[in-house]
């Protein structure tokens, strides 16, 4: 079976946008470690205004429980000021692999 094929129907992606203020770069290790705990693909860097960007596709469920971590727990280090989530939709398979900290 082809690993890029989604087995949950109910897929999804969702973006992420000035998510939240992140310092010290070893924040994002602790959002990969999430989206690989809750089997997500995707990335997440840090901007030049010290927030996170990025993408995560996964099952519908575990995107939903990425979010609620983004929005309220974070990495320790985090200050989460506000997350902003744009370009949620369902799709077929994935099309992306691994989850990736991007500089």
């Amino acid at each position: 079976m082809d690993s890029h094929v989604m087995q949950n129907p109910a897929a999804s992606q969702v973006v992420l946008k000035d998510s939240f203020n992140a310092s010290p770069p070893a924040s994002l290790q602790y959002t990969e470690r999430e989206g690989l705990h809750l089997g997500l693909v995707g990335w997440v860097k840090n901007t030049y205004s010290g927030t996170v960007v990025g993408q995560v596709q996964g099952s519908a469920d575990m995107v939903e429980e990425m979010k609620v971590w983004l929005s309220k727990e974070g990495s320790p280090s985090s200050r989460i000021t506000k997350a902003v989530f744009t370009n949620q939709r369902s799709i077929d398979k994935l099309e992306l692999s691994g989850f990736k900290t991007r500089f």
